[in-house]
């Protein structure tokens, strides 16, 4: 493998790249929009074609990713595990059909990295030079783009009203104390239904800019994300998980978004669901971590996106010497957002109330990069799509504690579905 620095016009360059790329089975691009903090690591990233690949076939995925990891301590491994992973590490089973058809887990190590700095590209490969021509060479679509937009007719897999039903038997769990916080999900789908997978990830993240923005290809399936959050990462010998719970809008006027901002930072039943999953990261974190690292280091932080406000804590440790990363990933896994406290109950529940597997959605989305560092985020806000089946799918979702009301809970689905439908539909 060779490297090369390369300067070019950024915005230009990047879609050439995913266009030249598409020609390939897999490839992974990672865009932090220019939201950065104390662990920020990649501003942008284009991994693509596998020199040798991990897929997920039996009920041992996470050792069998250990082995294929070991293989490649120090290349570049990225990939998914699916939230349906649940099932191979408690006793638990989902029901529902499987309509996308992705694997549990899936990871590849490239024969192409292309990292984006500024105004410059890093690419490393056989033939950086090659494939710098080749990508200036590729020429892009020049329609507008509603001349390539299709209407999708996204449907609802819960009416409104199966939606509060489903609620109301939830909260029945929450008084009896069977659990105190669940994050219950709903499917947003399209049938028969073809797009434009590059457009369709460059318009979300154009509406939706987010510091874990993603897109994947891995042949005729596809990921498009505009995740806001992270799972876990690893700096050093240092994890850390930043969950998002507790939810606004953004305002009309910037008096008005301050106004939301300071009720949302103080709204006694967000900052409950924010804390119960702090706790539960916190206990998750503790399997492997030093004892008495594990801190929570920022709390109800407001974070602002395009779309929303968001609450987001920051829970770090110090990882164990006998602990791989493997195995701190598989102590947290799936992310505590998504799921609910105590946690094998609320994902036993979920099993047995939603209306839809979740598969990659409520899973993650990451990198284990050459240095030792990895990093992964929460599939949310994310479409996924078979282009084989035409099959498209996003959830929505948000956490029910004693204090949740229906309406609210509702609302709050439609308000983080709505930039996926208006890029779907061309608004």
């Amino acid at each position: 493998m060779a490297t090369a620095i390369f300067e070019v016009d950024r915005l230009p360059f990047v879609a050439k790249a995913l266009q030249w790329a598409q020609q390939f089975e897999q490839f992974c691009h990672l865009q932090s929009n220019e939201y950065t903090n104390e662990y920020s690591s990649i501003e942008a990233l284009l991994a693509v074609d596998a020199s040798d690949e991990f897929k997920a076939t039996d009920h041992k995925v996470f050792n069998d990713l250990e082995q294929f990891r070991a293989k490649y301590p120090n290349q570049w491994v990225l990939g998914f595990f699916s939230y349906d992973l649940k099932n191979e590490l408690e006793n638990l089973h989902t029901t529902f059909p499987d309509p996308l058809n992705f694997p549990n887990a899936y990871f590849f190590v490239p024969k192409t990295i292309i990292r984006f700095i500024g105004e410059t590209v890093e690419i490393e490969a056989t033939a950086p030079a090659q494939i710098h021509q080749s990508i200036l060479n590729t020429v892009l679509d020049t329609r507008s783009d509603e001349g390539k937009i299709a209407q999708v007719e996204v449907k609802n897999r819960m009416s409104k009203d199966e939606y509060l039903n489903t609620f109301e038997k939830m909260m029945l769990h929450i008084k009896r104390g069977d659990i105190y916080e669940v994050n219950l999900c709903q499917e947003f789908y399209a049938e028969n239904t073809v797009i434009d997978p590059i457009l369709t990830y460059e318009r979300l993240n154009k509406v939706s800019p987010t510091p874990f923005s993603t897109f994947f290809k891995l042949k005729d399936k596809y990921i498009i994300s505009a995740s806001p959050e992270r799972f876990l990462a690893k700096r050093g010998s240092t994890l850390i998980s930043q969950p998002i719970k507790g939810t606004a809008p953004r305002g009309k006027s910037l008096m008005e978004d301050e106004r939301i901002k300071t009720e949302l930072k103080n709204n006694p039943k967000e900052i409950a669901e924010n804390i119960m999953i702090v706790d539960l990261v916190r206990n998750d974190m503790t399997q492997s971590a030093e004892p008495a690292t594990v801190i929570a280091e920022k709390l109800l932080e407001v974070q602002t996106f395009k779309q929303v406000h968001q609450l987001v804590s920051t829970i770090t440790g110090l990882q164990r010497k006998t602990i791989s990363d493997i195995k701190a990933i598989k102590n947290l896994f799936p992310p505590g957002s998504m799921t609910g406290a105590p946690k094998v109950s609320a994902m036993r529940l979920c099993d047995s109330y939603e209306s839809s597997r979740r598969g990659v959605y409520a899973g993650a989305i990451g990198y284990f990069a050459p240095n030792g560092d990895f990093d992964f985020n929460v599939v949310i806000r994310t479409i996924i799509y078979n282009h084989t089946k035409q099959y498209l799918s996003f959830h929505t979702g948000g956490a029910l504690t004693f204090n949740a009301l229906a309406e609210d809970e509702y609302n709050e689905c439609l308000l983080k579905a709505s930039a996926i439908t208006a890029v779907l539909n061309g608004g």
